[in-house]
């Protein structure tokens, strides 16, 4: 990680940050079933979901600016599930291409057994070859294929769940 970044659990005031890099990536039909701009008020209660010792949701910040953040997410919602969790990470666009989603995939496995997470996932549209091939180079391997599961302007797209066994 360059001097000048910073991986820091998200605060509240990060939150317009955070909303500003996700809406980013709707319009790009990639990385998210959005179809339109989220608030961040629609988007407090998914920040308060996060907690730092189980689920956290990091920002990168560079010169102080946030430039990314990933967040993990319970998988399901059942206590039987409770060591599974899927990791989601957005990097601005003038960002992306640096190294920086590697290091926090890195960082992210890393952290697993702090976190007690024993599998990882990562939900990608299969049409995102970026990512997936990025995860496959932490291991991930794919667990599920839901095809056409997402309809993006009137073109059905598949879901591709990544695992990993930490």
């Amino acid at each position: 990680m360059p001097a000048n970044q910073l991986i820091r659990n998200a605060a509240i005031d990060d939150l317009p940050a955070i909303v500003d890099i996700y809406n980013e990536t709707i319009e790009g039909r990639m990385v998210t079933a959005d179809l339109e701009p989220v608030s961040v008020e629609s988007k407090v209660a998914w920040f308060e979901e996060h907690n730092p010792e189980t689920r956290p949701l990091w920002v990168v910040e560079h010169d102080g600016k946030i430039i990314a953040w990933t967040s993990f997410q319970s998988f399901y919602g059942r206590p039987a599930y409770n060591h599974t969790a899927e990791v989601s990470i957005y990097i601005t666009k003038d960002e992306q291409g640096t190294g920086l989603g590697k290091r926090l995939l890195a960082k992210a496995i890393e952290d697993c057994p702090e976190l007690d997470i024993k599998n990882l996932l990562g939900f990608i549209f299969a049409h995102n070859a970026a990512s997936i091939n990025l995860f496959k180079k932490f291991g991930f391997e794919a667990w599920a294929h839901l095809p056409g599961v997402a309809v993006l302007d009137g073109i059905e797209r598949d879901l591709v769940i990544m695992g990993k066994k930490i």
